[in-house]
């Protein structure tokens, strides 16, 4: 999987990268072919803001999350992640549980 972090008015410290990098255990854990994830990391004034782009077989998910703290920020856009990685996954088995479903029914 290709991964970018960047950051926009702000220097992407080894302990971001660092944690961002504890939360992609998370994505892998729900599907293994994910194909790139693009996180950026900004600060407006008081409010921290993280972006990301996660590109999967068939779709592409995006996710955005602003907090007083950056830490908190980062965990909850991969909540946000999280929830509609297993959101497009459980479309996908739907979808071909359908079509056997069918089969079997008018075959």
């Amino acid at each position: 999987m290709q991964f970018q972090l960047s950051g926009q008015q702000i220097e992407v410290t080894p302990a971001l990268r660092a944690h961002v990098e504890s939360k992609l255990d998370r994505l892998h854990r729900l599907d293994d072919k994910l194909i790139s994830l693009a996180v950026v990391l900004s600060v407006d004034k008081l409010r921290h803001r993280a972006d990301a782009t996660l590109g999967v077989t068939g779709a592409t998910l995006h996710a955005e999350a602003a907090e007083a703290d950056m830490y908190a920020s980062i965990d909850m856009l991969f909540d946000k992640l999280v929830n509609q990685l297993r959101r497009h996954r459980e479309k996908i088995v739907d979808k071909h549980q359908r079509a056997v479903r069918e089969e079997r029914q008018y075959g």
